[in-house]
């Protein structure tokens, strides 16, 4: 298995999401639905890796894209100028994309997989709602929030599916990369997510500097990731090359 190999499973994943939530006058106004593609890969690593993956995996990995799809767009809606119609039309993209997947989970009839769905829906909002509270969180708090919110959606498809040792490399691999989006954001002076800023005031509490200690917690968790992918045995070798890239370039574009 090569990268190109990889690229079109993610590309073909990607278009088979698109294909069903289009909409002429959504894409017009909000472009399309916005799926990370390191997400995308992380949720078939296990078909990547040779584990069985039938039509019924098919199809629950595309509903699980469109949730993240519509989850993205409800969390793109800025505070300011909401009342815009780009706006609103970014508000109906999201409960668009949600009524499709509630839609082919209901024709699917897979019981399982709408609990576990909307299990892993329920705790990711239960996190983000924990930027509006009062209560004084650590920053081990916030980090295990932000996992929720970038992994658990797939950590609930991998555990439906029997893929349950697949889930500490995916936590830690989105994690990072939540953590990079951030500490960039604060390194060019860009607008952090709400919960990024919760973090950084969590760290300014402490008497430490945000930028000495995401880089410090990003390290820490690449060299957890890294012994991860090395001790699964379950992972074949082009796999391990496969995430030890991503990691890599991960590390490139950090020290960029």
């Amino acid at each position: 298995m090569n990268a190109t190999y990889i690229q079109n499973s993610i590309a073909q994943l990607k278009t088979e999401i698109f294909m069903d939530v289009r909409h002429r006058t959504l894409q017009k106004y909000t472009g399309v639905p916005v799926i990370d593609e390191n997400q995308l890969f992380y949720l078939l690593i296990p078909f990547l890796n040779g584990e069985e993956w039938q039509q019924e995996q098919q199809e629950a990995a595309i509903t699980v894209g469109i949730v993240y799809a519509a989850l993205a767009a409800h969390d793109h809606i800025k505070e300011l100028d909401a009342t815009s119609k780009e706006q609103q039309l970014t508000v109906l993209a999201g409960d668009f994309y949600s009524g499709r997947y509630y839609e082919l989970l209901a024709m699917s009839g897979n019981v399982a997989l709408i609990r576990s769905l909307s299990q892993g829906i329920v705790a990711r909002c239960e996190h983000q709602i924990k930027v509006y509270e009062a209560e004084q969180r650590t920053m081990e708090q916030w980090y295990a929030s932000m996992s929720t919110i970038e992994s658990g959606l797939i950590a609930q498809f991998f555990a439906l599916y029997s893929f349950s040792e697949y889930i500490p490399l995916i936590e830690k691999s989105l994690l990072i990369l939540r953590l990079e989006r951030e500490w960039t954001a604060y390194q060019r002076g860009q607008q952090m997510s709400l919960m990024g800023k919760a973090l950084e005031e969590s760290v300014r509490q402490n008497d430490a500097t945000f930028n000495s200690v995401i880089q410090e917690k990003i390290v820490h968790l690449k060299t957890e990731l890294l012994q991860l992918i090395e001790q699964a045995s379950f992972l074949q070798s082009d796999i391990k090359q496969a995430l030890h890239a991503h990691v890599e370039a991960s590390i490139a574009s950090t020290n960029g």
